[in-house]
């Protein structure tokens, strides 16, 4: 089972429909995924279920906020499995290969969650605080290894908010692979070194503890890649401004992945309305046809990654 976390510091970037559509496009060609919002904007919860659901049956009890609440609490929280629900709509498109998704939702009062972990960091010395840091921080990890137990998963996505706090550094520890959605802009490419270091020292600091904790094993995720997104394509390529920051993020020696998502306000924000991603849909218009192309030679590319690690 591959674990990969889905992250920019920088919002805005298309990191849900990345997401969204990866998860779609693997689960159409028989693949058992599962995908875990930890974005309070809850963007792709709301690409797989409505926010009627969502109110009615997943907002009070059923979210990976209440997972986490129970250890702000101080509690064991319950089994992850008790949090994943079976969107509908979508898996009727994707069933019919052998394929499935399962969610576990975001809520918005996730934001908050974060204040309330950091108290359980602290301890009456140095080594109990340690100890601490790694039972907080590999949290997420230890319950997605349980579920790993129970059900056949092929991959595991965590849609990660545009941040580093401590939900996000529990995906991280959590994951094996990395990938950056980024838009070839200034500030995205910013976000990506930024990114990097910062999980350079999230690394060092979670193996350094872990060495007190006995039993708890080292960690080294990897970056899978940049995919860019948001491209503006003219005469069959990115345009020029684009195509000067997609170098410079080459030149910080980050993989970047060949294929790209481009920009169409249009589809992409109509997808979620009917809670089916752009990948999954025919399109009698050219240029929505060859974006979808595009999407599932992106898919392609993920899977050769997958399969060289």
């Amino acid at each position: 089972m591959h674990i990969v976390s889905v992250i920019n510091y920088k919002g805005g970037v298309g990191k849900t429909t990345v997401t969204a559509n990866l998860a779609s496009e693997l689960a159409w060609r028989g693949y058992k995924v599962l995908i875990i919002d930890t974005d309070a904007q809850a963007s792709l919860t709301f690409s797989f279920v409505t926010p009627d659901q969502w109110d009615a049956k997943y907002k009070s009890d059923k979210t990976i906020k209440s997972w986490f609440d129970a250890i702000a609490l101080g509690k064991e929280p319950p089994p992850l499995s008790d949090f994943v629900i079976h969107p509908e709509v979508v898996n009727k498109r994707v069933g019919k290969k052998g394929g499935k998704i399962d969610l576990v939702c975001s809520h918005l009062g996730l934001i908050n969650v974060d204040l309330e972990l950091a108290t359980l960091l602290g301890g009456v010395n140095m080594t109990q605080a340690k100890k601490n840091y790694i039972k907080v921080h590999g949290k997420l990890k230890e319950a997605i290894a349980e579920l790993a137990e129970q059900e056949d998963y092929d991959i595991v996505l965590i849609d990660c908010p545009p941040n580093f706090n401590i939900v996000t550094k529990n995906a991280i520890v959590a994951s094996e692979q990395i990938l950056i959605p980024a838009k070839p802009d200034y500030l995205s490419t910013l976000g990506i070194d930024y990114l990097q270091r910062s999980v350079k020292e999230l690394v060092k600091e979670f193996n350094e503890y872990a060495e007190l904790n006995e039993g708890t094993e080292s960690i080294s995720p990897q970056v899978l890649g940049v995919v860019f997104t948001m491209i503006q394509i003219t005469s069959g390529e990115p345009i020029a401004a684009q195509r000067q920051y997609i170098s410079q993020t080459k030149r910080l020696g980050v993989p970047t992945l060949k294929n790209y998502f481009r920009e169409n306000k249009t589809i992409f924000a109509d997808a979620p309305q009917a809670l089916v991603p752009v990948v999954l849909n025919l399109y009698s218009s050219g240029t929505h046809s060859d974006i979808v192309t595009e999407i599932e030679k992106f898919v392609n590319e993920f899977e050769g990654l997958l399969e060289e690690l």
